[in-house]
């Protein structure tokens, strides 16, 4: 019996992935900001939806 390949188990529940579509200028410029903070496209589109949500919604803000 093969054994199943993957991620251990972490009891936290897993990340849902989200598509959408971006202006080129503004995903230049997301591109730039990950460069510059050496971290990829998507930890700084997670990094400013955190942000935005913590603005928008402080009671909500993660602990």
């Amino acid at each position: 019996m093969a054994t199943k390949r993957g991620r251990k188990p972490t009891g936290k529940p897993r990340a849902t992935r989200a598509s959408a579509s971006l202006p080129p200028e503004i995903y230049s410029t997301l591109q730039d900001i990950a460069k510059q903070k050496k971290v990829s496209v998507a930890w700084v589109i997670r990094d400013a939806a955190e942000k935005y949500i913590a603005d928008q919604w402080p009671l909500f803000a993660r602990t």
